[in-house]
């Protein structure tokens, strides 16, 4: 080797070597893209426990104070992973999804802060309003369809699923009922529609005399009711007519929170990029997924809901060649412990629980992450909130190393998160 091209190496490497490891990673290879269009994201708001469904121990004892499951487990379609008795219908699909039992944050006590962290990515700020990750995803691609909004909720609104800094026309529609659409999107009862227009024109002829403005919160406001504007028609709202669908279909997803699964894949079908389904709305088991005390002894209600809808939701989007095209993830605020409190149910638990991937075109491996023998501690691969983030962002082809901005402040999309890469090998 010649000297000059030595030195010259030389200078190259010891740069390199001073560099923080993210920025180093970033200059040696580029972003991790999946090609995914579409996120469809299950909340159980209250805390799934992961022993008792996809991450399951031995079975423990209540009465006895034993630590342990609640229930027996069932073998799947990947050799080795099992999942709960009462994931009956998802245990044949294992092999298109992968349970993540690693992920772990250090919120423990409050549903409030743990949920804000399970949709934001980060800790609550005094300062800085963070977008959800519905709102990341539908400012990065916006919606699939011209005609389409980019991000639905089919639950209630909250501003942890906001879309903070990024402005209103990064947040989502909204609807509790599905058996109609948004009800900001029909008209009201004696508004016709050359009324609506009256007002379309007067409302077009007050922003023509206001003249252009450079207020970023003007903007956003504009564009959004915009948006809403061209969402108002029947096209859209066609989607939200479920009676279209076979009998038989509606039967095979199960009850309400089944029949908002089926919506959130007919609004995959109509170009809607992100749909949020919030599970249990209605709290079927008096308690929902928090399950404290007396509240576990209906737990199983809603495992079984929650597979009955999902199963269907695969088999649905795999008919319709859609499931490599559209990411299914499953999260909750945190986990539960192993142990059980004085009246049979459970605590909180940040430090190891399970969210779960399904289709997505990723490389399935039917669990990915180890914990330990009760699932309290993390043995291999452990995977934090920006880490699955980044899986999430990475799947729809959104630059998880990317900056946004708070006016002139740079905000990390992922809070420096890493896919988990092998379930893009």
């Amino acid at each position: 080797m010649k000297r000059r091209h030595f030195l010259k190496t030389g200078a190259t490497l010891s740069g390199s070597l001073a560099l923080p490891h993210s920025l180093l990673a970033e200059t040696l290879s580029p972003p991790i893209r999946g090609k995914a269009e579409h996120v469809i994201s299950i909340w159980l708001g209250g805390g799934m426990a992961q022993t008792d469904t996809f991450d399951p121990k031995r079975v423990g004892d209540p009465k006895a104070k034993k630590a342990g499951s609640y229930y027996p487990s069932i073998d799947t379609a990947v050799p080795g992973v099992r999942v709960c008795e009462h994931l009956s219908h998802m245990a044949p699909l294992m092999d298109r999804v992968t349970a993540v039992r690693t992920v772990n944050h250090n919120v423990i006590d409050e549903h409030a802060a743990a949920t804000n962290r399970m949709h934001t990515g980060r800790p609550i700020s005094g300062t800085i309003s963070y977008p959800s990750i519905g709102s990341i995803i539908s400012h990065e691609r916006g919606a699939v369809a011209e005609d389409a909004p980019p991000y639905v909720l089919i639950g209630y609104p909250n501003v942890t699923r906001g879309p903070g800094f990024l402005g209103a026309q990064s947040s989502y529609l909204y609807l509790t009922d599905t058996s109609r659409g948004p009800a900001g999107l029909s008209l009201p009862p004696g508004i016709s529609s050359g009324r609506q227009a009256r007002r379309e024109r007067f409302l077009s002829s007050l922003q023509a005399s206001a003249g252009t403005t450079a207020d970023r919160q003007l903007k956003s406001y504009d564009a959004a009711i915009a948006q809403s504007l061209k969402l108002s028609g029947p096209e859209f709202n066609r989607a939200f007519q479920l009676d279209a669908e076979p009998a038989d279909l509606r039967n095979e997803y199960g009850g309400e929170f089944g029949q908002r699964c089926l919506l959130s894949r007919r609004l995959v079908e109509r170009g809607v990029r992100f749909i949020e389904v919030s599970h249990n709305l209605n709290f079927i088991n008096g308690t929902g997924w928090d399950a404290h005390k007396e509240g576990i002894l209906q737990q199983h209600v809603l495992i079984q809901e929650l597979d009955i809808a999902m199963a269907a939701l695969i088999r649905d989007l795999s008919a319709k060649k859609l499931l490599d095209k559209t990411l299914i993830i499953v999260t909750t605020e945190f986990g539960r412990p192993p142990e059980f409190d004085s009246g049979g149910g459970r605590g909180h638990q940040g430090s190891a629980f399970t969210c779960v991937l399904a289709g997505g075109g990723l490389k399935h491996c039917g669990a990915w992450g180890q914990t330990d023998d009760l699932s309290k501690n993390i043995v291999t691969h452990p995977v934090s909130v920006p880490d699955f983030f980044a899986t999430v962002c990475a799947a729809v082809g959104v630059d998880y190393r990317k900056n946004l901005y708070d006016g002139d402040r740079p905000v990390p999309i992922t809070d420096q998160g890493n896919p988990i890469a092998a379930l893009f090998a």
